[in-house]
């Protein structure tokens, strides 16, 4: 089931999975970027085949909620993505119960939603995100220095002439994407259809963000939630990639902040294990929530 949630002059596009009195608590999934929409996550659905609701929905801005290209920087902040879930969740009549899960920024959304404790939060999901902008750009950073030397050559020169749309730069950011990002190469539909969406719609992610993954100079360069972590008082499942951007160092935080967290690292993944390693993904969260269910 498709809808449209209002957000004072916006909407909220959502999807719902599976059978809303199955009896199990749903989940909210919340997307990355910011501004790259639900398609990459896509897979999570599947974790309606166990009886639970799935709501996949695009954070205003990207997919197809409303697009505010001309926002500057002072209209993009976690707060409004904040407000924007609790919004779903009451349009949605969930403020019963539900469950959150969310990747990459996704997860930092989570995070920052969950430390303000809202009524009827029940689980966290936190998939892939880094506790902190500057340890992820630290890390990135060591990773880019294992790349080919003409490939960090070729990001260098283009970042230093602001020539970041580049079709050279462009090829050279994909090398670092298929090592860290998503090691299913070629990229899956529902993957590559992100990475298009973020081309057509750059606004969000370009402003908070910045022109890629490892080159932050958007508004969330200073972004940091590890003091506040403690506030966490849900369950709270961690999960990362052994070949991930979001790197042990990034992720370490979360694992140490929230009392009582489980960390699960997949071998075989980068940025995206509901991709690269999905029937596992789908076993080991799903079995998370299903002992967090109301």
């Amino acid at each position: 089931m498709e809808g449209r949630a209002g957000f004072g002059a916006y909407e909220t596009w959502y999807r719902i999975s599976g059978d809303l009195e199955a009896g199990k608590t749903p989940v909210f999934i919340l997307h990355g970027g910011p501004g790259v929409a639900h398609n990459y996550v896509d897979s999570y659905k599947h974790l309606a085949l166990q009886g639970r609701p799935v709501i996949h929905y695009d954070q205003l801005g990207c997919g197809n909620s409303t697009l505010l290209p001309d926002k500057g920087a002072d209209f993009w902040t976690p707060q409004l993505f904040i407000d924007e879930l609790n919004n779903l969740v009451d349009h949605l009549g969930m403020r019963s119960g539900f469950h959150v899960l969310g990747q990459s920024w996704g997860g930092m959304l989570g995070a920052e939603y969950a430390v303000t404790r809202p009524d009827g939060l029940q689980s966290l999901v936190i998939a892939n995100s880094p506790a902190s902008m500057k340890l992820w750009v630290e890390e990135a950073n060591r990773l880019r220095a294992d790349l080919p030397k003409d490939v960090q050559e070729t990001l260098t020169r283009h970042e230093q002439a602001g020539t970041t749309d580049h079709p050279d730069y462009q090829k050279a950011t994909m090398d670092f994407y298929e090592r860290h990002v998503c090691r299913v190469v070629p990229f899956p539909p529902e993957v590559s259809e992100s990475f298009e969406q973020v081309a057509r719609n750059p606004t969000v992610y370009n402003v908070m963000n910045g022109p890629n993954e490892f080159f932050v100079i958007g508004t969330l360069k200073s972004w940091s939630i590890i003091d506040r972590l403690p506030v966490v008082n849900v369950p709270t499942l961690i999960i990362s990639g052994r070949h991930d951007e979001a790197t042990p160092a990034t992720v370490q935080p979360y694992k140490d902040g929230i009392e009582g967290s489980r960390w699960e690292i997949f071998e075989q993944s980068s940025h995206m294990p509901h991709v690269e390693e999905q029937e596992r993904c789908m076993q080991v969260v799903g079995a998370f929530l299903d002992e967090h269910d109301n």
